[in-house]
């Protein structure tokens, strides 16, 4: 199986084997997880971004006054 030999810092490490206590895990577990919740993290916000894109006309038409004054449409000259 796969595996990575990563230096920390000692401050990095005792950060790190704090945060795996507070969580209840064994550090490498913690490690471990947390670069998959990065991943996951990662692909959330691709989503939500795209999403948001999707449904922006649809929100600006709803909510005129919520546009902010640079993504109007008329521009800094009808101001």
């Amino acid at each position: 199986m796969p595996s990575l030999n990563i230096t920390y810092s000692d401050e990095e490490m005792q950060e790190l084997r704090a945060a795996a206590a507070a969580a209840g895990t064994s550090l490498k577990q913690y490690v471990h997880d947390l670069s998959l919740r990065e991943r996951q993290r990662q692909q959330f916000v691709r989503y939500a971004v795209s999403w948001g894109e999707l449904q922006r006309a649809e929100f600006d038409e709803a909510f005129p006054d919520e546009i902010p004054p640079a993504g109007r449409h008329q521009g800094a000259e009808a101001a």
